[in-house]
């Protein structure tokens, strides 16, 4: 068994005196691990770092064995965003979210290419953060989990909508949500309209899908999310990116 593809390092851990095991996500494949022999050397080292992207073959004697990646660099991301501290908490969420919710083997083109969104614009503090939470948005609708916010769940009302429900996913009207306000989620405008986008639309954009991130997708599995998205919250209040 072998195939090609190319894809972003998730993470590198060692395995053995002198190999590793990487994860890597990939456009053809999904998710997907295997073995490196050497990969701890000089010469793998800066390349099996996460958010580098790279040419993988693949090969095994059964497809469901671990297998034997070939790499070679493709990208070197992981040395420009390392540099800065914001960029780096925004890759190493990323790249955990996507380990712990993507099941392995199984393709999924559109969290791929969102992903990649995410990562060419992580330098970009104005930008990137509202980038992160949409491809949160995108990753629950490829786990089976998206959330309907074209209209209301109420009165199918597709204006003013300003809440979503914690039990269906689906948007609510501000006239609907009134008696139910405080059990309700805050939906910021900017997922559902061409607005602009404030640190507190971001912080509530990173609740909503946090939120059903972990009672959806971790919860069933016995999981939560993992800390570097709580370190990347946390960071981004301190910057004031988020209130």
């Amino acid at each position: 068994m072998n195939w090609s593809s190319e894809g972003y390092i998730l993470s590198a851990r060692k395995h053995g005196e002198t190999a590793a095991i990487i994860d890597v996500l990939t456009p053809d494949y999904g998710r997907h691990l295997g073995l490196v022999r050497g990969g701890i050397s000089r010469k793998f080292r800066p390349v099996l770092q996460p958010g580098n992207k790279v040419k993988i073959d693949w090969s095994a004697r059964l497809s469901e064995h671990l297998g034997v990646f070939l790499v070679e660099p493709l990208e070197y991301n992981a040395a420009e965003i390392m540099e800065d501290r914001l960029s780096l908490a925004a890759l190493n969420s990323l790249c955990g979210i996507a380990r712990e919710s993507l099941p392995e083997r199984e393709v999924h083109l559109n969290v791929y290419q969102a992903f990649e969104v995410v990562l060419k614009n992580i330098t970009f503090h104005k930008i990137w953060p509202a980038l992160y939470i949409k491809w949160e948005l995108g990753l629950l609708s490829a786990m089976g989990y998206g959330l309907d916010l074209n209209s209301c769940a109420a009165s199918g009302s597709k204006e003013n909508l300003t809440h979503v429900s914690p039990r269906s996913g689906r948007a609510v009207s501000a006239n609907e949500a009134e008696p139910y306000a405080d059990k309700l989620l805050l939906l910021p405008k900017f997922l559902i309209a061409n607005e602009g986008i404030t640190p507190e639309d971001l912080r509530l954009g990173l609740k909503l899908t946090g939120f059903f991130l972990e009672t959806r997708l971790q919860w069933g599995v016995n999981k939560t999310l993992p800390i570097e998205r709580r370190r990347m919250i946390d960071l981004l209040t301190e910057t004031g990116c988020i209130i």
